[in-house]
């Protein structure tokens, strides 16, 4: 299993809209993203700025799986609206590395 970290930025005024769209998950999205190897997936916001803890099984894996995904697809629309940079899933790699870990 891998766990990731992930950053996103807000487009400004976007921080209420966000936060109340993800207050329930479609329920097709929580089962595509389940079979797609995800076991947990948190979000941290901070002002505009989002912060993502992802536990997968493969996360190059789930972004494969879920880049055409009927119940992705919307979603990513929505999110669109709300962040400064859509993601586009051309990319398999998160872009945060590990600095530092308390053993």
């Amino acid at each position: 299993m891998e766990t990731v970290a992930l950053h996103t930025r807000l487009r400004p005024g976007k921080e209420a809209d966000y936060d109340r769209v993800h207050a329930v998950i479609p329920p097709d999205l929580d089962v595509a993203l389940r079979e797609a190897g995800v076991h947990s997936w948190r979000i941290w916001r901070s002002g505009r700025d989002l912060f993502h803890v992802v536990e997968v099984d493969d996360y190059a894996r789930m972004r494969e799986l879920l880049r055409d995904h009927p119940a992705n697809v919307p979603w990513q629309a929505r999110m669109a609206e709300l962040l400064e940079v859509a993601d586009d899933y051309s990319g398999a790699q998160p872009d945060v590395h590990k600095v530092w870990e308390l053993p």
